[in-house]
């Protein structure tokens, strides 16, 4: 048998395509964004990046009805875009199997929240499952295929950072080629009116306490779907640990010995297996990291729980370390950190978070800061923009939120002076539309800054309606972002590069000012895609050491002995340094004089 060692998004992938799936349909989001680029690898799956998550698993389900298995792949907070039609398909059912992989952010590492999407399934009334190492992500997808057609009902695959990212050794399979399930009109079933949806509730609950039922038989060597979901593992009886997903590595590291139930599936639960584990052990704990959503449950049984959220913190992420320390296990590594007051971890230097050198946004904001700017932003690696030394932006709540945030700013206070609203170009096309066609249909009069740069850059350069290729590389239409935002009603639209700060300021100035709606678009592609090869200098004796260069927050600037310099190896020569010191000394190419 074939071993590979695979990221967890890796084996994911690799698992929907040996269960015969053949539609993906997915909005790039960290840290779920590498399922559906392996997923593209595979011939034999059509995959495509959908303009939202809501689009993503509408089209998920529209491959379901015609009988073939789909997945649609989204990060946590995505799962609240995708809501609308995931809660509506857990009453329906499916077809063809149909799974929502999900990837939560324990510790924001690329997030503005960390919500738990277990809540989100145990509120849809899906079942959710939840693997613990890469070889677990491939064998669950399978799995929750089987379960998704078995039960008629959609499955919630729930990652985190940690296993997504993380690898492991992969046992790999054949793909199972499987026959389109024939599609045969049934209004009763798909058609979610009142007088059907009240019907398609009871099925739906009747579905779920079915798994319920079954769930303790999803065992090694029980039961028909018997992939070790749910699992006991007796040793030390002082201790019982009622754990799932990554922080079952966790407690394993730090408790070798104590007594372990593994859940595989965290909705609906095993009730009745939790119970009977809770008797053959003396004291029992739930390690979950984020909200206690085990813990609850299980004191709502009447099974008392000794230690949980009272010992750990719902915020971040956990270590084998934390939980060592949690029960007063002491080990001659955590001595040693002890001793030293923190890990070798915490004493590396730390990277601080800025825009990449030759960042196309880098012109923009520096305009914006000089300009004193009220900026509505968004989500996307302009955010960054927020941090010194631009400090140009004021505030950033959710995907498309900048556009509606400044629309309410303004009929709010009545003043839209010196006020925009900035967002990526696949920001827009995921949920600016409809924020500046409200903007126009309601008379704003404020100005958008759509920042073209070609690419779906925070999560690593997927393609989007805009860019010109599609999820596997191949030519496809572009949207023209001027003609869609003409298209719903915006009568002043003005294009612009970046780095042309002169001209930027001017644009800026000019339709803010206006008593009418705007639309201001930067075009410039990403630095990591076109990268340029004249690396600058500073002129000694031109340089009058005035620190504007660095006021653009370039990686490839800092200060030598008081004076700005060029770090050639990190500059990419985009030249926007030379455009902003006002006395020439920046040189096309060379080394510093």
């Amino acid at each position: 048998m074939t071993k590979r060692i695979m990221l967890g998004n890796e084996a994911f992938a690799r698992g929907a395509y040996e269960a015969g799936v053949k539609v993906v349909s997915s909005y790039p989001g960290t840290p779920s964004t590498e399922v559906t680029e392996n997923a593209a690898k595979y011939d034999e799956i059509y995959v495509e990046w959908a303009p939202n998550e809501k689009v993503g698993v509408e089209v998920a389900m529209g491959a379901s009805v015609g009988g073939v298995r789909s997945l649609s792949c989204m990060k946590h907070v995505g799962l609240n875009v995708a809501a609308d039609p995931f809660f509506t398909a857990a009453y329906t059912g499916v077809t063809g199997g149909m799974v929502v992989l999900v990837a939560d952010d324990n510790g924001c590492h690329s997030s503005q929240n960390e919500q738990d999407s277990r809540y989100h399934g145990r509120g849809a009334g899906v079942p959710v499952l939840e693997p613990a190492d890469s070889q677990e992500c491939k064998d669950y997808i399978k799995l929750a295929y089987d379960i998704s057609e078995k039960y008629d009902t959609v499955v919630l695959m729930r990652s985190s950072t940690r296993i997504s990212h993380s690898r492991g050794i992969v046992e790999l399979g054949q793909r199972e080629e499987r026959e389109n399930i024939p599609y045969v009109k049934d209004m009763q079933k798909y058609v979610a009116m009142p007088a059907m949806a009240r019907k398609l509730h009871i099925a739906q609950e009747k579905r779920l306490n079915e798994i319920e039922a079954d769930a303790a038989t999803f065992m090694a060597g029980e039961g028909e779907l018997c992939r070790a979901l749910n699992r006991v593992e007796l040793d030390d009886r002082k201790i019982g640990i009622v754990t799932s997903g990554i922080c079952y590595q966790y407690v394993k590291e730090a408790l070798p010995h104590a007594s372990v139930l593994k859940l595989g599936m965290v909705n609906p639960l095993p009730k009745q297996m939790i119970a009977d584990f809770a008797k053959e052990v003396e004291k029992l704990y739930v390690i979950e990291e984020g909200n206690p959503f085990l813990e609850e449950q299980i004191r709502a049984m009447g099974v008392p729980v000794y230690g949980g959220k009272d010992m750990f913190t719902i915020q971040g992420e956990y270590s084998a370390r934390m939980i060592r320390q949690g029960f007063g296990v002491a080990t001659e590594q955590s001595a040693l950190e002890d001793a030293k007051g923190t890990s070798d971890i915490a004493d590396a230097p730390g990277r601080p978070p800025l825009l990449c050198a030759g960042c196309p946004h880098k012109g923009l904001f520096y305009v914006l800061s000089k300009l004193k700017t009220t900026v509505f932003g968004d989500i996307g690696c302009y955010t960054l923009a927020a941090l010194p030394p631009t400090s140009a932006m004021d505030t950033t709540l959710c995907m498309g939120g900048s556009i509606t945030m400044a629309h309410g700013f303004e009929k709010a206070t009545g003043d839209k002076s010196n006020t925009v609203a900035v967002l990526g170009d696949s920001t827009f096309l995921h949920s600016g539309i409809t924020g500046l066609l409200n903007m126009c249909y309601n008379q704003s009069t404020g100005t958008v800054i759509i920042l073209d740069n070609r690419i779906t850059g925070m999560t690593g350069h997927q393609d989007n309606p805009a860019s010109g290729r599609n999820a596997k590389g191949e030519p496809a239409p572009a949207v023209d972002l001027a003609a869609l935002a003409k298209a719903v009603g915006v009568k002043h639209v003005v294009e612009v590069d970046p780095f042309d700060v002169k001209e930027v300021e001017r644009i800026v100035k000019e339709e803010t000012a206006r008593d009418e709606l705007s639309v201001i678009i930067t075009k410039r592609p990403c630095a990591m895609i076109v990268k340029q090869t004249n690396i600058p200098r500073i002129v000694s004796d031109r340089c009058k050491n005035c620190k504007q260069c660095m006021k653009i927050g370039c990686p490839a600037i800092e200060e030598e002995d008081g004076r700005p310099v060029v770090v050639a190896d990190r500059c990419v020569g985009c030249g926007l340094c030379q455009k902003v010191c006002p006395f020439d000394a920046i040189d096309a190419a060379g080394s510093e004089e």
